[in-house]
């Protein structure tokens, strides 16, 4: 396939998917007018890597996970490497939580300024009770 008819089936860019053969990630031939053709397993492999650069993994990881020979994948290390990246989301998902409770809060102060008090007023005051929150 040309990357042109890849691109045009995955809706990625033909610079993109360069992009991933220099990193290593695909492979491509060169037909002697130079142009630059793939696999047909090259669809397969742009799903896995554009689906787990949506999940958070690197390129390095992608890598790491995706060799160039179907046959060495190993079960185990995918699976593993699956796990922690689960592990990574999740801690996330706890961060972010956090964050936004505290920012829930500081909305909350900031709109119920007191009566009276001016914007630079009502910034020390929320400053000062942001200090003792953490």
């Amino acid at each position: 396939m040309l990357i042109g008819e890849i691109a045009k089936q995955t809706g990625l860019s033909a610079s993109r998917i360069r992009f991933y053969e220099s990193q290593g990630l695909l492979r491509a031939s060169r037909r002697p007018n130079g142009y630059r053709t793939y696999a047909a397993d090259t669809l397969t492999a742009l799903s896995i890597i554009t689906s787990a650069q949506d999940a958070g993994f690197s390129l390095d990881e992608i890598r790491r996970l995706l060799p160039s020979d179907p046959a060495a994948r190993r079960h185990g290390e995918l699976v593993a490497a699956l796990r922690e990246k689960l592990a990574d989301i999740r801690a996330m998902e706890k961060r972010l939580a956090r964050t936004r409770r505290r920012l829930e809060v500081l909305v909350a102060d900031i709109e119920d300024r007191p009566e009276g008090l001016s914007c630079e007023e009502n910034a020390d005051r929320i400053l000062r009770n942001f200090a003792v929150a953490e």
